[in-house]
């Protein structure tokens, strides 16, 4: 039975004014939870209406929110996530940055849906609510502290009654690298659009959250019973199967004559039995994963496959790690140099070893610390030193540049050092401390080919010539570079098809020429996936959770059981809608024109390939990105939504902006 007066909302959100110690709730009307819903979507209406055009992102006028998602604590499975969201200081727009962990259920304890910052502190501060309501508290012997020793520090001065959950930065957000996130759970980072560095601006070190307000459903038997359903339809043990099985199946696809669909299902048997680090031997068999920083192959690193083993990893696991609310459990932990340390998860492990043509794994396991510690970005920190290493190959950097630093591909040392310098925002790393695009500003445009972004983020490590789905999502979207946006692969994964009416089915195999073209369906799909997406942020769903399938993980029976709606798989499509489009508006409004946005031309094939499994592969995205705006209500000439669009989603807030 359901509770009309129960919700998995709490219906308000808490502001705090940095610069004059201050603290105000907001109360969300239920009409902005049913267009925007929790999470992401939330923390977009709130940050469109408040950041004014033209805010300097690690000034006081941007705003910095700690948002949980819709579902979050509701009994519902994989919904454990939470959401930085602000002005990014890397791109120049919309900044979200994804995380899980058990700081989502933190957030919702304490009463609020979003806890959100505005101004600048005069001196560092750690904003704390427990029982007494919030406070913000002296920093000043925590500033400088890297962000295990920050948690520990808040921890052990605050456990009363409950331990606190805890989200801070490390010194790379303290420095202000453009490319820091912040970190939960010692090693759990909200990584992406450098999200780290406006908490740092804002001299907030940290935020400790333990409160004990309960969170529940509307109608909890009900969710009790999808949850323990699902729970049984995702079990797929891989126990007899080992990481090189996967590595064959990976070779296998990657030379088969036609394109393969692949299966959810068993990507949560490789997450339960590996973590994210067992799709890599499959990845770079099938052209995936990129080498030496995608211009190369898999014959500059034939030694990967042995190099860096998932059953050499897991062998090293003391424990599973859990995310709340995870049946999987694919993270782990560790024992290293005698303390414990999170296992390596797949960008981590390929953007230290075949980007840079590195085959030390315990080397990787180091930097993996080192990172998680500073809080900086894994991805965009090692792509950022391939590219300080192409161009240390080219000539285009010396020695006498790096201040001695042999920056030579595999270099273990070498990348160690390198990375110091840039956490400390010292010496040449300095200059790579905020990304490729901020880098090439400083060394040349010559060197602008070597360094691989969209809209000044750098690209996971998916290869847009396999899948150009990654393509075009990731100069599509208003967090531009990002794998988790869409990819034609997610589409299949996801099974939209077997829950919304009219959408097109993928088959089991395909003409691979089919995936270059905006028709049979592709374009449909693409934007299919792209709402699906901002649906399932909002209500604090893993990604990888839902890659298993929504015939199999009920995500939309879930959210009507937790809130007592009724609305339809479609209807929550167009929520998503409704949110990214309220996203592409927000970077319209603070000046970024969506034709700028562009993809490196190397992930696009140009030079094309001469070996492996992408060999020849080159392709135009611009058709391809054209027809999505079409098709999402975009103008296809300029990614502006149309003012039909705004009124057919019942946007009159966007409608009625200046400067819109």
């Amino acid at each position: 039975m359901g509770d009309s007066n129960l919700k998995a909302y709490t219906g308000k959100v808490l502001w705090v004014d940095l610069s004059s110690d201050t603290f105000s709730e907001e109360v969300i009307p239920d009409s902005i939870y049913h267009k925007y819903l929790a999470g992401i979507g939330l923390g977009a209406a709130l940050l469109y209406r408040e950041i004014p055009p033209g805010a300097d992102p690690l000034g006081p006028e941007n705003i910095l929110g700690f948002m949980s998602g819709l579902l979050t604590g509701s009994g519902s499975l994989f919904t454990g996530r939470w959401m930085a969201v602000g002005k990014s200081p890397l791109t120049g727009g919309w900044g979200d940055s994804n995380c899980g962990g058990t700081f989502a259920f933190a957030i919702k304890q304490t009463g609020y849906d979003g806890i959100l910052f505005k101004g600048i502190s005069p001196k560092p501060v750690y904003l704390l609510i427990n029982s007494h309501g919030p406070q913000l508290l002296d920093a000043a012997a925590l500033w400088g502290k890297d962000a295990v020793e920050t948690e520990e520090a808040i921890q052990a001065a605050h456990s009363v009654k409950k331990q606190p959950a805890v989200a801070c930065i490390g010194a790379a957000g303290e420095n202000l690298s453009l490319i820091s996130g912040i970190v939960n759970d010692k090693g759990r980072i909200a990584a992406r659009s450098g999200l780290g560095a406006v908490m740092g601006s804002k001299r907030l070190k940290a935020v400790a959250l333990a409160g004990a307000r309960r969170v529940t459903a509307h109608n909890p038997r009900r969710m009790q019973h999808l949850s323990k359903k699902c729970s049984r339809d995702i079990l797929l043990p891989l126990n007899i199967v080992n990481s090189k099985t996967i590595g064959l199946f990976g070779g296998l696809v990657g030379n088969l004559p036609v394109g393969m669909s692949q299966s959810g299902f068993l990507l949560g048997g490789i997450l339960a039995k590996w973590g994210s680090i067992g799709t890599l031997p499959a990845s770079a068999g099938m052209g995936d994963t990129p080498f030496k920083n995608w211009a190369g192959t898999h014959r500059d690193m034939p030694q990967v496959y042995d190099a860096i083993d998932p059953d050499d990893v897991i062998a090293r696991e003391k424990r599973k790690y859990h995310c709340r609310g995870c049946p999987l459990g694919c993270g782990g932990i560790i024992e290293l140099a005698g303390q414990e340390s999170h296992k390596l998860e797949y960008e981590t492990a390929a953007g230290f070893s075949t980007m840079l043509l590195n085959d030390d794994l315990e080397l990787i396991y180091e930097l993996n610390e080192l990172l998680n510690r500073a809080g900086m970005d894994t991805i965009s920190a090692s792509s950022t030193v391939a590219y300080a290493m192409e161009c240390y190959e080219k000539g285009w950097i010396t020695p006498q540049d790096t201040g001695g630093i042999q920056l030579t591909w595999g270099n273990g040392p070498a990348i160690r050092a390198i990375l110091e310098q840039m956490i400390a925002r010292q010496g040449f790393g300095a200059v790579l401390a905020d990304g490729v695009r901020r880098a090439v500003q400083q060394i040349g445009e010559h060197t602008a080919e070597a360094a691989i972004h969209a809209g000044g983020q750098e690209i996971a490590y998916h290869d847009p010539r396999l899948d150009p789905g990654m393509a075009l999502h990731a100069s599509v979207d208003p967090t531009p570079g990002r794998h988790t946006t869409g990819a034609q692969l997610y589409y299949d994964m996801y099974k939209l098809w077997t829950r919304i009416p009219g959408l097109p089915k993928s088959g089991q195999f395909y003409r691979i020429p089919t995936r270059y073209d905006p028709g049979n369906g592709r374009t449909v799909s693409a934007v299919a996936v792209s709402n699906f997406t901002q649906f399932y942020n909002s209500a604090g769903m893993c990604y990888m959770g839902i890659l298993i399938g929504v015939d199999r993980v009920p995500i939309f029976e879930w959210a009507n059981a937790a809130t007592g709606w009724e609305l339809t798989p479609a209807e929550y499509l167009r929520i998503g809608q409704r949110i990214q489009t309220l996203r592409q508006m927000f970077n319209i409004r603070h000046g970024i024109d969506p034709r700028q946005v562009k993809i490196s031309k190397r992930l696009l094939g140009d030079p094309p390939q001469t070996v492996g499994p992408n060999k020849g592969v080159q392709y135009a995205l611009e058709p391809l990105r054209e027809a999505f705006w079409a098709e999402i209500g975009w103008d296809a000439q300029t990614g502006i939504p149309t003012p039909q669009t705004l009124a057919d989603l019942e946007m009159e807030d966007v409608l009625g902006r200046e400067g819109v």
